[in-house]
């Protein structure tokens, strides 16, 4: 029952799509035909749960397929906190269940969906693993003014970090016009992921972040989901280059 399992059962879910599928197989196996076409966020959330063994942690009342009532779930046990800055940098955990209120309020009335707090950003952001969100489960950056709040269910012990976590933590944040080595990893990243493939390095140089390149980050950046700014940071485009 730790926190590194829930998150290696939600990285397995990475890159489904549509729906019926295997979450909400899961879930309507147990609770009905009504769930195989439902919204499954919150379904992933509880399938995460069952897999990784942090049924009792995280799934305190059982199963769970309405984000507010997981949401009360955590408030009931003291373990809710409000989505501010604040709380979010003193608090939230690897692991937590984290809530949206796209109005923007943190009223647990008004959640929209629900995701799992991957990584805690400097800023004040979260990284997310998210289901159901443009019906794909994908990694999302996300603010507190979308964050109407969040609660770290009683693992056994800390997520511990993994060593690929702490190297991309600490890779620079690389801005257009840059220069250097760190800008050639990105050139031939974006090749091994499938991009920039018009870009010969004979004559647009690796080790320049020139608007073409800029580009082609920006394409990713689209495809995956993330802030289409052309920065490469750890918090999004790195991992994404890595595919970690």
């Amino acid at each position: 029952m730790t926190a590194a399992k829930m998150l290696a059962a939600a990285r397995k879910s990475l890159g489904m799509v549509g729906r019926p599928n295997g979450v909400t197989r899961d879930y309507s196996s147990r609770h009905g035909i009504v769930f195989l076409l439902a919204p499954w966020c919150q379904q992933a959330v509880t399938k995460w749960a069952r897999d990784s063994g942090n049924a009792g942690p995280v799934l305190p009342a059982g199963d769970r397929a309405f984000t507010v009532w997981h949401a009360q779930d955590g408030d009931r046990l003291g373990l809710w906190y409000a989505g501010t800055v604040a709380n979010i940098l003193k608090y939230a955990e690897p692991g937590a269940i984290v809530f949206f209120d796209w109005g923007g309020s943190d009223e647990i009335r008004h959640i929209d969906h629900v995701g799992i707090i991957e990584r805690v950003l400097p800023d004040g952001r979260v990284q997310t693993i998210e289901a159901n969100t443009g019906n794909a489960c994908k990694r999302r950056v996300r603010s507190a003014s979308v964050i109407a709040g969040f609660w770290n269910p009683r693992y056994a012990k800390k997520v511990e970090r993994d060593p690929t976590e702490v190297m991309v933590g600490k890779l620079p944040l690389v801005k257009p016009g840059a220069k250097g080595n760190h800008v050639k990893t990105i050139f031939f990243l974006l090749k091994a992921r499938g991009y920039a493939k018009d870009l010969d390095e004979k004559v647009y140089d690796p080790t320049v972040y020139s608007p073409q390149v800029v580009a082609e980050v920006k394409r990713l950046q689209g495809d995956k989901g993330l802030t289409k700014d052309g920065e490469v940071g750890p918090g999004e485009t790195w991992p994404a280059l890595l595919g970690v």
